[in-house]
């Protein structure tokens, strides 16, 4: 993927919810901090954004994240035209550490604007909170992504380790499986 795709990907999916601003906790987040040119093939091949509507309540996220989804999810026109889908995500999705709402990249450029002029903002999780949330899932292609930021010297390891004791108990067993995986790739 390339960062004009999640440019995109993040104006429709404001279109779609009727939304000023999203948030993107899948792989492409990455791209809000580095374009892809300045990083390595494993980091962008996702083919879809995870995007996390804002809203007051979980339940009224799912609602907006259903709607993103029936849109512009896999096997969508959307996806037919454009090469990639929009996956709609809730709360429970990612397993982020303390603090993670106060660390995102602003994506807002004119490639994020709507043709009327109207102004999209996408937040990306930081880079560090990103592979916390990518080692605490148990997917081998999330290991091999941070594995790859991690051999390219574009995170912080270290950093990484300390947020991952940062995250909500009731994720005890993910962050644990979290910190095996980091100190093998270290």
């Amino acid at each position: 993927m390339r960062r004009d795709q999640l440019e995109h990907a993040i104006r429709a999916a404001c279109q779609i919810i009727h939304q000023s601003e999203v948030i993107v906790v899948g792989s492409q987040a990455i791209l809000g901090t580095y374009d892809e040119s300045q990083l390595p093939a494993a980091a962008t091949m996702s083919i879809e954004v995870d995007i996390l509507p804002m809203a007051e309540t979980n339940d009224e996220t799912a609602r907006l994240a259903d709607l993103i989804e029936g849109v512009a999810g896999e096997f969508s026109p959307f996806e037919e035209l454009h090469g990639f889908s929009i996956d709609g995500v809730d709360l429970e999705t990612a397993v982020l550490p303390d603090g993670w709402r106060d660390r995102p990249v602003m994506v807002q450029n004119a490639n994020t604007a709507a043709p009327t002029g109207e102004r999209f903002t996408g937040w990306c999780l930081d880079k560090e909170d990103l592979c916390v949330a990518k080692l605490t899932a148990f997917r081998e292609k999330d290991r091999n992504f941070v594995a790859a930021l991690l051999e390219a010297n574009l995170v912080d390891a270290a950093l990484i380790a300390t947020r991952l004791t940062t995250v909500p108990r009731r994720h005890l067993a993910a962050t644990e499986h979290g910190l095996t995986r980091l100190n093998s790739m270290r």
